[in-house]
């Protein structure tokens, strides 16, 4: 018999599952500069080995929009279980192979699988709860994940320090969430969640304000995979800095953007969509900044601290933004959108700051970002009293 979509049980699930999704690829940042190492002799190292941390993000974007579609035709559930059991097999791959060619490919099954994980958790938290109990819990997914992330990040880095390939052996979790899934989740009545929703009074798509919402995701996401991409890099190029310490701070970026997460309810009940763009893109503009022009590790630790805060506040606002305007039936493919563009701009980021950075340094790469937040900021702000 399903269990109520208000217990606990249910409730830690959608949580465990979405945690899966920070694990896709921010995890083995530590491991690149050994892997780095490792592979030294392949031609263009550097590249691929990025490669294996970013690949993950264009297939999320790629599968997203069609698995969107499907679970809105077939339902939730069975796809979300067999995304889990995809993900903890694809993503423990890199921990035995010896071919850069095919730990790609394991890299390639895991973001498809995180496709599958990451658009129906959130379509399943929008099912199951509407109004200020929908913006809240969609606020702890997003703090949730941000804790899972200072988890697995900490503890990929010191993984690393012992071998390179270790934090690939922390995506076994999924294996263990998977009998949650199966047992745990109902699958929603979508027709009576289309009735109920309360807040979607046509069944058009809302492209207006999912293109500005893909566009802002697209961005953001360019600017925050800078630090798990380059700052390992970074930090190695400043302060000698170890890949634990790497991990750490990455970590630290993690733990304020949950902090913020967790509290978008409060926030959400005092500004509109736009001034929490607003607050974010600014927060972001001065941490990135901040990184740019610090001499010493613990100056790049605040500036990670107030980019994170800034970070935290994106992905609930574009969640709840998005679920209130939609209507049930359109969920899944309105949030496979989103999802898209979340990692298409993860995928995008080292293409563009590799030889950006190789020209005119990471310092100044960082210092670019922070003017690119800053003027979204603006833009935000500017546009803050037409978007509530």
């Amino acid at each position: 018999m399903p269990l109520k979509t208000s217990s606990l049980p249910v409730k830690a699930t959608l949580l465990l599952s979405s945690s899966l999704t920070v694990m896709a690829g921010a995890t083995i940042a530590p491991s690149l500069p050994a892997m780095r190492d490792y592979f030294a002799a392949t031609p263009n190292a550097d590249f691929w080995v990025r490669l294996v941390l970013t690949i993950p993000a264009l297939f999320i974007a790629i599968a997203a929009p069609f698995v969107g579609t499907m679970i809105d035709r077939f339902g939730r559930k069975p796809l979300l279980a067999f995304a889990v059991l995809l993900y903890g097999i694809a993503g423990t791959s890199g921990a035995v192979l010896n071919d850069i060619s095919l730990i790609l490919v394991g890299r390639v099954l895991l973001g498809l699988s995180v496709a599958g994980i990451m658009t129906t958790a959130t379509a399943l938290i929008a099912d199951y709860y509407t109004g200020a109990a929908r913006a809240q819990f969609l606020g702890f997914q997003a703090g949730f994940m941000g804790l899972g992330g200072v988890l697995f990040l900490s503890l990929g880095g010191f993984l690393a320090d012992v071998n390179w390939r270790m934090p690939f052996l922390i995506y076994l979790l999924a294996l263990l969430i998977l009998p949650l899934v199966v047992l745990v989740l109902p699958e929603p009545d979508r027709t009576e969640t289309a009735e109920n929703s309360g807040t979607a009074l046509t069944e058009a798509f809302p492209w207006r304000i999912a293109g500005l919402t893909y566009l802002a995701a697209f961005l953001s996401q360019i600017v925050f995979y800078l630090i798990p991409v380059q700052l390992p890099f970074y930090l190695k190029q400043l302060v000698s800095a170890t890949a634990s310490q790497s991990g750490l701070a990455i970590a630290l970026a993690t733990l304020f953007s949950a902090t913020s997460a967790i509290a978008y309810k409060q926030i959400k009940a005092r500004l509109s969509f736009m001034g929490i763009y607003a607050i974010a893109f600014l927060a972001m503009a001065v941490g990135y900044l901040v990184i740019s022009f610090s001499p010493t590790y613990i100056m790049v630790l605040v500036g990670l601290a107030i980019a994170g805060a800034g970070l935290g506040l994106l992905m609930p606002n574009m969640n709840v933004c998005l679920t209130s305007v939609t209507p049930g039936s359109l969920r899944g493919r309105v949030l496979g959108g989103l999802t898209t563009a979340f990692f298409l701009g993860q995928f995008v980021s080292p293409i563009l700051s590799q030889p950006l950075s190789s020209v005119v340094g990471l310092d100044v790469t960082y210092g670019l970002a922070g003017g690119l937040m800053a003027a979204m900021g603006a833009i935000a702000l500017g546009l803050g009293w037409r978007w509530q």
